[in-house]
C-alpha cells in the first residue's frame, strides 16, 4: 500500500518467482534468490552490476530450478544484448 506521497508503507512485501510469478511466501523455505553478474560483452568483465531472479520452492521441488535459471540468464542477456 503507498500513502498520499507515494512512499510504500506496506511492512512486508513478498517477492514473485521470476519463472512462474508465483508469489514467495514467508513460509516458502525452499525459495531461493540468485544474483547474476552482468558482464560487458565486448571484454568479459564484470560491470559492478548484477540481476536478481528468485526461485520457488516449488519450481525447486520439480526439478526445473536448472532449466529456468538457465532460460532466464538467456532471456536477459539477449534483452541487454538488444539495447
Amino acid at each position: 500500500m503507498q500513502n498520499e506521497s507515494g512512499e510504500n508503507v506496506d511492512l512486508y512485501i513478498p517477492r514473485k518467482c521470476s519463472w512462474t510469478s508465483r508469489l514467495l511466501t514467508s513460509k516458502d523455505h525452499g525459495a531461493v534468490q540468485i544474483n547474476v553478474a552482468n558482464v560487458d560483452p565486448s571484454t568479459g568483465l564484470f560491470t559492478g552490476e548484477s540481476t536478481a531472479f528468485a526461485l520457488s520452492g516449488y519450481t525447486r521441488a520439480k526439478s526445473e530450478g536448472d532449466m529456468a535459471l538457465t532460460e532466464l540468464v538467456s532471456r536477459n542477456d539477449a534483452k541487454i544484448s538488444s539495447e
